[in-house]
């Protein structure tokens, strides 16, 4: 009879340890589900403070942005009323060229070659006339 009592308290511990786990395990899984549904939402919450955070900088850039061109304006207001009201070529070819300096720093114009003439008319990108088979005279 004592070889058996062994192999009872075995038996009877593995029933335990199955009803355990039968019972465990799910509650485990419901657990572990809860504190992934927090964690994603953690997650989504801090993704809403980024994308707000981020719509007040373009906000604020926008605003100074603003400012500037107010500024901006201001001068040439100013400027204008230097010149009497009125501009004079000179002043618009330097008004002009600055734009082009800008677009071209920009890289929205690869090329810009000046040809002296009397409206200051630039020729713009050579190389792709070059190769569309035209000829520059």
């Amino acid at each position: 009879m004592k070889s058996t009592k062994p192999v009872i308290l075995i038996f009877l511990a593995s029933v335990v340890i199955i009803i355990i786990l039968m019972f465990g395990l799910p509650m485990y899984n419901v657990w572990q589900q809860e504190m992934a549904g927090k964690a994603e939402m953690a997650k989504a919450e801090q993704n809403r403070k980024i994308l707000i955070e981020e719509a007040k900088a373009r906000l604020e850039a926008e605003k100074l942005n603003a400012q500037a061109e107010v500024e901006r304006a201001k001068g040439m207001a100013e400027a204008m009323k230097l010149e009497n009201g009125t501009l004079n070529s000179t002043y618009n070819q330097y008004l002009f060229i600055r734009t082009l300096e800008k677009l071209a720093d920009k890289g929205d114009l690869p090329q810009i070659i000046y040809m002296p003439s009397e409206g200051l008319l630039p020729v713009m990108d050579v190389s792709q006339k070059a190769k569309a088979g035209i000829t520059v005279n």
